[in-house]
């Protein structure tokens, strides 16, 4: 009756009354058809009184009950259209229109859809609408946080496409960008410069006026700021500019812009100048600073020596010089010292070294060091220590940067007698800054005459009567210095009571001491790096497992100098540095003619080596060294990476330990330095790379796409200078990597791998060959490989057959597998086979009677390809005694 009585109401256009009529039909209702109809009804009406959600509603929960329910699909995408869910209303007339394909109405409304979803898309997608509603909502205060992050988002990436950027530029982008810089909320700061960053890259037009619009002052006060990412964030954008500017970068011309953009020097040079401003003021944050230095450091000195043009160096050095000495000169300890990270002035020195090595004559090293005496100089007064002070430590910062001159200004005359006056200071930071400047100064001793004959004395008489630790500390790592770089004691066991281990149980002391400050604690590494060449220091060292977990932990910190610390350490510890071989007859010589002769320490054996490498991997080297390596390339050097790589290599000994090391990381740590580096590091860091492939399966140890990078270190190995262990571990680990998928062997083709592998096929040493011959055998299996071995004035071809005739069994398996690939992938090949060598036939033979029935299948393969190939040589075949063979095996029991 309800039910009814809607209908009526409906018909009526009292279309309210309907849908409380269905309401109350649908609670009493319990039969599922009839409730499916009632819900249709209701949608009707709710369509026409426009209430279209709940018509959407209704609609969905009758097609709920009945899937194909045509009125309700059809009702519900006409409130979806309303709604503008246009796909949604689309998929529902399309269903419609599935269950009744003659209806026009159901095509007319399709085709309209379809033109309606077509012009939304074009207008949704236009990129001024896109980049119009980013804007707003990133502007308007009242816009949800997460719509804010994917507009941000959404603008960063629209900046990396070139149409996205140039309609930003063109839509007065550059401008709202700015607005959202000084909305002071960081994640807006981060998405406008990441989105500058976008827009300048590669393009010199848009780059400079940007840079002009927003000003070479704001950039830099905007990179002043004490927010790590944004400070990035803002110095990349700096660099994308000055590359855009020094014309790098994957620039696209458009139109006349040649012609637009004029001399970039004088922009290169306001920005040079501000940099250099950065350092010397005091509103600038220790990252601000760090920044500017880093930006000087990658684009004022010539990046290729061939380039004669130095003019930017020569103009820092004019300009600048003396306020990047003011900033080494920097003492943290003072009130008066500028913001400074742990990482400031070591960046500095580093900055000095390389305008200094940018230099092309003596004239102008003359006036770089001229200028560093004047500036030192002036700083120079016995009548204010605080003054004086600063000038030491200016010596300093130059010892860790161009070693020579800093050794030219120690010899000024004062700077020595002053050193030795602070030393001898009441005051703690007097004696402080002296010590650090001994230390430095002791680095090349074949250059530091004085400090030799008086800095032993000096340092050991502030090391008795200090309280200070952190002077004390200081003085010890220069005691341990002077000793071991001078290839003497210099008294130190006399001074250490006999013991070097009591030194080394010092440093360890001050290394596991939280409470002294990550500064203090970094030249214990340091002095721990020194005191690791005795062999019962390093002994010790790697028991000590809170010393470990500390040196571990400071490993992480961005230091240049506890990285190279931290490494040495470790090299000492696993006795992975190189040693000269003794030659027993000289050794003899030396005793008859009473010269000492260096005896190996007890525990430098390798018995003690073995357990020192466990107890470090029980510690957790891997996942230290790991996190080491992924230091930025200015503080992880050259030098510093060689030692990781032989840390690696020594850890990658036993074959039971690699698995550790591919699942704390070692594996994706070796490839960069495999790649990057000293010549001996990357031979290092391929070896232990060829280690872990050879035994282990690539997908575990190298997921993704990084397997493809470590073939080209393993073939760097097969070379005839480098020693056989490599050649064979090398030859292992393509073979492991040839067996895993044709990409992989595409990829070792490529490298052009395939004439050194058949070079140590030709190897007199047995397991050389044997791991060249099974390499080859997976490589055949490649498409190219085999067109290869057809090429006319190849000869794979005779040395495999040849090789199928060895008594090695192993060398026969692989040589066996790979002919009988090769004679199934070419028929060529088989006819090519009996031409190579006479003995072809005699080899088959006995390869079909081998007692290894893993060699005969190989051999009955082969004949099977040879036979099927040509009718010739199948007659030619049969007229041998290979038929009777072939009868004989025929006969015996069926073998799987």
């Amino acid at each position: 009756q309800l039910k009814e009585e809607g209908n009526k109401y409906f018909q009526a256009s009292e279309y309210e009354k309907a849908v409380q009529s269905y309401t109350q039909a649908i609670k009493l209702n319990k039969d599922k058809a009839l409730q499916a109809v009632l819900y249709r009804n209701r949608a009707a009406c709710f369509l026409k009184k426009e209430e279209y959600a709940k018509a959407a509603s209704d609609a969905s929960r009758a097609i709920d009950i009945n899937a194909s329910d045509i009125k309700a699909l059809y009702r519900r995408s006409q409130a979806l259209e309303k709604l503008g869910k246009l796909d949604q209303a689309f998929k529902d007339a399309q269903k419609c229109a599935t269950i009744e394909p003659r209806n026009k109405n159901f095509q007319e409304t399709l085709r309209r859809l379809g033109a309606n979803i077509q012009d939304k898309l074009r207008v949704q997608f236009s990129t001024d609408s896109r980049v119009q509603k980013m804007f707003e909502i990133l502007l308007d205060e009242n816009s949800e946080k997460d719509k804010r992050e994917k507009a941000a988002n959404n603008l960063i990436v629209l900046g990396r496409e070139e149409a996205g950027a140039e309609r930003i530029f063109q839509n007065n982008g550059v401008s709202l960008l700015l607005q959202l810089i000084e909305t002071k909320n960081a994640e807006l700061i981060l998405a406008a410069v990441r989105t500058l960053s976008g827009m300048c890259t590669g393009h010199k037009a848009r780059a400079t006026a940007i840079l002009h619009y927003l000003g070479i002052d704001s950039i830099c006060m905007w990179m002043s700021v004490d927010n790590e990412e944004i400070s990035l964030a803002v110095c990349n954008l700096l660099q994308t500019i000055t590359d855009c500017l020094l014309g790098q970068g994957t620039e696209e011309h458009h139109g006349k812009e040649e012609a637009v953009v004029l001399d970039t020097k004088k922009d290169l040079r306001m920005i040079t100048m501000r940099l250099l401003d950065m350092l010397v003021s005091k509103k600038v944050s220790g990252q601000g600073r760090d920044r500017a230095l880093n930006l000087l450091n990658k684009n004022i000195p010539r990046k290729d020596l061939k380039d004669h043009d130095n003019s930017r160096t020569i103009f820092v050095i004019d300009n600048g010089l003396k306020k990047i000495l003011k900033v080494v000169g920097q003492i943290p300890e003072m009130p008066d010292c500028l913001p400074l990270t742990e990482n400031t002035q070591l960046t500095a020195s580093v900055l000095l070294n390389k305008l200094y090595d940018d230099l092309r004559c003596d004239p102008e090293r003359d006036n770089y060091r001229v200028i560093c005496e004047e500036y030192i100089k002036s700083k120079v007064d016995p009548q204010d220590m605080d003054k004086t002070l600063h000038a030491i430590q200016m010596v300093s910062g130059v010892l860790q940067g161009p070693f020579d001159l800093g050794n030219k200004l120690l010899s000024m005359k004062g700077v020595m007698e002053m050193m030795v006056a602070l030393c001898g200071s009441e005051r703690e930071i007097d004696q402080l800054v002296a010590v650090e400047a001994l230390i430095h100064a002791s680095t090349k001793l074949s250059r530091a005459t004085f400090i030799i004959s008086n800095g032993v004395t000096l340092l050991k008489e502030i090391y008795k009567k200090t309280k200070n630790e952190k002077i004390k500390i200081r003085a010890l790592v220069g005691l341990c210095k002077l000793g071991s770089a001078g290839g003497t004691d210099y008294g130190l066991r006399q001074f250490a009571e006999g013991s070097t281990e009591k030194l080394a149980k010092q440093c360890r002391k001050w290394l596991c001491n939280t409470s002294i400050d990550a500064r203090t604690r970094k030249w214990a590494v340091e002095g721990l790096a020194y005191l690791t060449l005795d062999a019962d220091v390093k002994d010790d060292f790697v028991e000590d497992e809170p010393a470990l977990q500390a040196m571990f932990e400071l490993a992480k910190t961005s230091d240049k100098t506890i990285l190279y610390s931290v490494a040495s350490a470790l090299v000492n510890c696993t006795n992975s540095y190189d040693t000269k071989e003794l030659v027993p007859e000289l050794v003899q010589l030396a005793k008859f003619s009473k010269q000492h002769v260096p005896e190996e320490h007890p525990k430098d054996k390798k018995d003690f080596v073995v357990k020192r490498v466990k107890r470090l991997l029980k510690a957790g080297v891997v996942s230290a060294l790991a996190c080491m390596v992924k230091a930025d390339s200015a503080i992880l050097t050259d030098q510093s990476k060689e030692l990781i790589a032989r840390v690696f290599l020594a850890l990658c000994e036993d074959p039971k330990d690699r698995g550790t090391i591919v699942a704390q990381g070692g594996g994706k740590a070796l490839i960069p330095l495999a790649v990057e580096g000293t010549e001996v590091g990357k031979i290092k860091a391929s070896h232990a790379l060829a280690k872990i492939a050879a035994i282990s399966n690539p997908d575990m140890a190298f997921p993704g796409e990084r397997v493809y990078e470590v073939v080209r270190p393993l073939v760097s190995l097969l070379n005839t200078e480098r020693d056989g262990l490599q050649n064979y571990e090398a030859l292992l680990g393509l073979t492991n990597f040839s067996g895993r998928s044709d990409k992989l062997r595409m990829k070792i083709v490529k490298e052009r791998a395939l004439p050194d592998i058949e070079n140590y096929m030709f190897e007199n040493h047995d397991q050389l060959r044997q791991a060249a011959t099974e390499c080859m055998c997976n490589l055949v299996v490649n498409k190219e490989v085999t067109h290869w071995v057809v090429a006319d004035g190849n000869d794979l071809l005779e040395l495999v057959v040849l090789l199928c005739g060895e008594d090695d069994e192993k060398v026969q398996l692989a040589a066996a597998g790979a002919l009988a690939m090769l004679t199934a992938a070419q028929k060529k090949l088989c006819s090519k086979m009996t031409e190579v060598t006479t003995q072809w036939l005699e080899i088959l033979q006995r390869l079909c009677l081998h007692d290894n029935m893993e060699v005969q299948h190989r051999g009955l393969v082969i004949a099977f390809n040879l036979i099927s190939a040509d009718k010739e040589l199948a007659k030619k075949l049969v007229e041998t005694e290979l038929l009777e063979i072939l009868t004989y095996i025929g006969k015996q029991e069926d073998d799987p």
